[in-house]
């Protein structure tokens, strides 16, 4: 079956990543930002279920050997099943009425977990139709995710372009971070606007760690600066791509990986039968459920360059969507991860599958 093709080269440290056979599944809905929280547990947030358009829940304990098929020893637990009433938040017209609040990233500094929340409708271009972020900003817990303060920062923080925020993840409580700032993607079209699915590019956004609710305070990334380096800009409208893979760039996570001192991004796109870009809200759900394209890219600094090293043009049981290295379940080497993701049908849940990372010698 024909495909798109990223436009990156083959990467020259990983040779292939090896997929599991067996799929773990836990907990109920799809999407999953994750985070490692000083207290030990990984916290997750989930969209669409259990009656409520987004939940929170605590992620326990990890495999207890990583080639050990018997789901790893882990479990999830609801903390709060609905952290933003629809009835309060959902009130544009140009937003679901319903299901029109959605998780987007997910960051623990100093025990304070950073949520990023996005308005979003499910399409408003028949041409082309795909979910449309509408707004974002961040609301914070200091008691892991069981009360939540919704006016940390102004709802409209983060809106056009930049309306879906995704924190890039460290280690533990954002250990071993590469400076003193906090980074985030921001999936974006070429028309300006931010989908969930099959958009063109991510930029790249950073803002010193303790000013995370500053808006003032972020900057962007707006190009290369010598051979290692980049330029950053307050002003939005400088900012450059760092990802670009044309109608195929999903709303995506980035990890670094200690172990290969490597950043890893996962990719995902939808496509039809015959090969070509397809918004997974193309049509009337659930015949618009078709394959998707998983990609996976892994480079030496946040903004790249990346090289791929892993292309499945027929990812999961019906497409799935959002992979995700949760920095918790990597190896102390990185050559073996946990991959979250999700998908419809019976993989509409918090599925994990272990990815073992061949290096070239």
């Amino acid at each position: 079956m024909p495909a798109p093709t990223p436009p990156y080269p083959r990467s020259s440290l990983i040779n292939r990543a090896v997929f599991d056979k067996f799929r773990c599944h836990r907990g109920d809905g799809d999407m999953w930002p994750i985070t490692w929280a000083d207290d030990g547990h990984l916290y997750g947030a989930a969209g669409d279920n259990s009656g409520s358009p987004m939940n929170f829940w605590r992620l326990k304990n990890g495999p207890a050997e990583w080639c050990a098929h018997t789901g790893w020893g882990i479990s999830v637990e609801l903390l709060d099943n609905l952290p933003m009433d629809p009835k309060v938040y959902c009130q544009r017209p140009d937003v679901h009425p319903k299901m029109g609040i959605k998780p987007a990233g997910l960051l623990c500094l100093n025990g304070v977990l950073y949520f990023t929340v996005e308005l979003h409708n499910y399409g408003d271009n028949p041409a082309f139709n795909r979910q449309h972020n509408r707004q974002a900003w961040i609301i914070t817990s200091t008691d892991y995710g069981k009360t939540w303060n919704r006016t940390a920062s102004p709802t409209d923080m983060f809106t056009g372009s930049l309306a879906s925020p995704h924190f890039l993840q460290f280690g533990q409580d954002y250990a071993g971070a590469r400076d003193d700032f906090l980074y985030a993607y921001f999936p974006t079209a070429d028309d300006g606007q931010s989908y969930w699915e099959n958009g063109d590019y991510l930029l790249l956004g950073r803002v010193p760690r303790f000013s995370i609710l500053d808006r003032a305070a972020w900057q962007f990334y707006a190009g290369p600066d010598g051979p290692a380096g980049a330029r950053w800009d307050s002003d939005e409208q400088q900012a450059q791509p760092v990802f670009r893979y044309p109608r195929m760039t999903g709303e995506d996570h980035v990890s670094y990986n200690a172990g290969i001192r490597r950043y890893l991004l996962g990719n995902y796109g939808f496509i039809d039968r015959d090969g070509s870009p397809r918004p997974y809200h193309q049509g009337p759900w659930p015949d618009s459920c078709l394959r998707s394209q998983l990609t996976l890219f892994e480079a030496p600094e946040p903004w790249g360059p990346w090289s791929l090293f892993h292309q499945d043009d027929d990812w999961g049981t019906y497409g799935d969507y959002q992979p995700n290295f949760p920095t918790k379940w990597m190896s102390a080497d990185g050559k073996t991860l946990l991959m979250v993701s999700s998908g419809s049908f019976d993989d509409y849940n918090l599925t994990l599958q272990k990815v073992t990372l061949e290096l070239n010698e």
